[in-house]
């Protein structure tokens, strides 16, 4: 059914703004590096994040996060990554109050020359911008792993000392924004799933409400327009006409939510369809998914790549960050809008051909291993912030 269970959110009333991790920060000296991000989960942004921070800390910088938003157990895993977390989101959605406590972080970590700030995606850049604006002296790396849409944004990237672009599409898309060619690169995102809590299917089930016997899909999108989710409830439904045996999680949080859980009920997909915000043991989960798929645009496609890492058939709706992540026809299926039903067609081709799937399987193991290691994506974008 859709639902919330209550022990997967993350209780922000219960800590601090600032949490220390007890791991030993770099010697006395060493560069400050604020990142700042949403709320997220280890897969799809929330993964690429921790993989920059733990490769920073491993080069020397000091690393601070400033989440500015509430939700996902990203924040427990950077501290005990080495990094010290800045809860400053009360929120599912960025407000007044999270930017200008990113704000008084910057402050009083007194970032300086030799310094350097690294926003990850479209909503974070003015935030960042609002920092450079009031302490200009530390280098402005703006990641984006979606083209950016709003004026706002592109006035704000061209404020950046360098932006990164996660693909070759969002590169093309902020080419206009930079203010010389020195001013952007293209790194791509690396395809390496977070280490897991060691759950069993069994307990997987219990704590979401689905069934162990059936098969599973999984989609992580955030829960606005650019999604079209409502493709995703109608491939559902589509579903439940030809295969009862399965059961789909979406992971997501935003504005579209209440929207999305009375399109459900009107549907009559609520049975199948377990919708969370954020989820703790999504590592776990991603590892018991017969397929992962994507209706919209998403950065990373989600948790396509880290699915691919682990040999995951993908089908996506036709978009930038699917023609990144998936070989059409080799790892997974890139389908058009129109007609709708070839969204549901493929995905059952999937959950009903054992060959097929293994066939994809194989060869998302051997993409992500050749086109997105973590080595490379780490050492450029260690480079990058170092400038």
């Amino acid at each position: 059914m859709v639902s919330d269970p209550p022990a997967l959110w993350c209780d922000t009333d219960m800590i601090d703004d600032t949490a220390r991790s007890a791991s030993s920060p770099p010697s006395h000296g060493a560069r400050t590096l604020l990142m700042v991000s949403r709320g997220l989960d280890p897969v799809g942004t929330g993964r690429q994040v921790e993989l920059a921070a733990t490769a920073c800390r491993a080069a020397g910088w000091r690393v601070h996060v400033a989440l500015t938003t509430a939700g996902g157990s990203g924040g427990d895993r950077l501290a005990a990554a080495g990094a010290i977390v800045h809860r400053v989101g009360r929120r599912p959605d960025i407000d007044a109050a999270a930017a200008l406590r990113v704000v008084g972080v910057a402050r009083r970590l007194g970032l300086g020359g030799g310094d350097a700030i690294l926003s990850w995606g479209r909503s974070q850049v003015p935030l960042a911008v609002a920092v450079r604006t009031l302490l200009p002296r530390p280098r402005l790396v703006c990641q984006l792993g979606s083209p950016p849409r709003s004026r706002l944004t592109r006035a704000c990237l061209r404020r950046a000392d360098l932006v990164i672009a996660g693909s070759a599409a969002v590169a093309a898309a902020c080419a206009p924004t930079a203010a010389a060619t020195d001013r952007l690169v293209t790194i791509p995102p690396a395809a390496a799933p977070a280490e897991t809590a060691g759950l069993s299917r069994a307990m997987i089930a219990s704590r979401l409400g689905l069934d162990p016997d059936k098969r599973w899909t999984l989609c992580v999108a955030p829960l606005l327009p650019e999604s079209r989710l409502e493709r995703l409830l109608w491939a559902i439904d589509q579903l439940g006409v030809v295969h009862r045996g399965l059961d789909h999680v979406l992971v997501g949080n935003g504005p579209l939510r209440a929207r999305l859980l009375r399109r459900a009920r009107v549907q009559q997909v609520a049975d199948r369809l377990h919708m969370v915000p954020h989820l703790d043991c999504l590592p776990d989960l991603l590892r018991q998914v017969a397929v992962v798929w994507q209706s919209g645009e998403v950065a990373c496609g989600g948790a396509i790549l880290d699915g691919q890492a682990l040999g995951i058939p993908a089908v996506a709706v036709e978009s930038a960050a699917a023609r990144q992540c998936i070989a059409d026809g080799e790892t997974g299926r890139i389908v058009p809008a129109d007609p709708e039903s070839e969204f549901p067609r493929r995905v059952l081709g999937i959950v009903e051909d054992d060959a097929l799937a293994a066939r994809y399987a194989a060869a998302a193991l051997a993409r992500a291993a050749a086109e997105f290691p973590a080595e490379r994506m780490a050492a450029a974008l260690v480079a990058a912030v170092s400038g």
